[in-house]
């Protein structure tokens, strides 16, 4: 497969409500899509990245960029393309793993496509549809929290996540739990919010039956949450420090989680997401899919990804009116608390061009 070009669109989605967490709060939800062109089909991307380098040091312009100067002529220089071939020839440029799993991504959609084969059997899905959990950010009061956290309950969402930061942690949780009960899954987010002397603070959530505590640490800080881990009761989950396979059995080694968030943009793509996942089953760790505001397109992926056999948590999947009202794809609807995995060829999906046109905010076509 010979890549002939790829065209870099922005899009700007509006949220259905302000999405709050401890780095800040979203209202619009600015992104990168990337088509590719080869001789043989068309792929999409989607590149997560933020604006703002506030939940990992990539942010939009700075993927823009690096695709456009290095990766994309990394790819064009090769007379053979197929998806297991764009992390070699991307090795060489450091970093930069939510452009280079954005690229991935559209190469592996084109040759999916061309090969009449849906990505979750490509994977190794066994699944046909996953079950959904549901971020719930951070609230301005108690009642608005319990408001939001009853109406997914309402609408069968499986398990229950809650943004938390200092300031915004024991008594939410306790207000979870003393109005609707223990009867689901609950867990917390802290998106990296706390230091290890707040260990004390952090075990007053473990009465609440908590099915974990996702990242409380600041991302490098692997040996911490190690010690982390012997001080309270509540699991340990891993998201913004497992950038790759390696990152991950480094800290399955020291004991630093005992349950891994694994998000494909995070790691450099959906081929790095699948050995991790591999990585984790061998050795006993739970897994569960991590969501990053994601179109149709990366929700489709998604939940392709989540119907693998080791992810035996609910995801932050969810349906599209979660948070758009407007998809750019047919939209993702929550029946009986799962989604449906696609089964056409490729992601399953592609972007309807009138809701597509009608967020896009610039493009740029790059001829390979």
């Amino acid at each position: 497969m010979k890549l002939l070009g790829v065209e870099l669109r922005r899009i700007e989605l509006p949220l259905v409500a302000p999405f709050r967490t401890s780095f800040g709060t979203q209202t619009t939800r600015s992104t990168l899509l990337l088509r590719v062109v080869t001789d043989e089909a068309e792929g999409w991307g989607e590149c997560p990245a933020m604006v703002d380098p506030v939940y990992s040091p990539e942010y939009l312009d700075g993927c823009v960029d690096v695709l456009r100067q290095f990766l994309l002529p990394a790819l064009a220089r090769r007379e053979h393309l197929d998806a297991t071939a764009v992390a070699p020839a991307l090795a060489k440029y450091h970093g930069h793993r939510m452009a280079k799993g954005a690229l991935e991504m559209a190469v592996l959609d084109a040759e999916l496509r061309a090969r009449g084969v849906p990505l979750s059997r490509e994977l190794g899905a066994v699944r046909d549809r996953v079950p959904c959990g549901v971020s719930v950010g951070i609230m301005d009061s108690i009642p608005e929290l319990l408001e939001a956290v009853g109406g997914y309950l309402d609408q069968g969402y499986r398990r229950i996540k809650l943004k938390i930061e200092p300031g915004w942690d024991v008594e939410p949780v306790r207000a979870v739990r003393e109005h609707f009960g223990d009867e689901f899954p609950l867990q917390v987010d802290a998106n990296t919010a706390y230091t290890l002397a707040d260990a004390r603070h952090l075990a007053r959530l473990d009465p609440f039956d908590l099915l974990l505590i996702e990242q409380p640490l600041p991302e490098e800080q692997i040996l911490a949450h190690a010690h982390l881990a012997k001080l309270i009761r509540t699991p340990v989950c891993l998201d913004e420090s497992i950038t790759s396979a390696q990152t991950a059995a480094d800290a399955i080694t020291l004991g630093a989680c005992q349950i891994v968030n694994i998000k494909p943009a995070r790691v450099g793509g959906y081929l790095e997401a699948r050995r991790i996942h591999d990585l984790c089953a061998a050795h006993g760790i739970a897994v569960w899919r991590g969501g990053m505001l994601e179109t149709g397109l990366g929700r489709a992926a998604n939940v392709a990804l989540a119907a693998l056999p080791g992810f035996t948590l609910p995801g932050d999947t969810s349906a599209s009116d979660r948070y758009y009202r407007t998809d750019i794809t047919e939209p993702f609807v929550l029946q009986d608390g799962h989604l449906s995995v696609p089964s056409g060829p490729g992601l399953g999906v592609t972007p309807i061009p009138d809701a597509l046109a009608a967020v896009t905010v610039g493009t740029e076509w790059v001829p390979l």
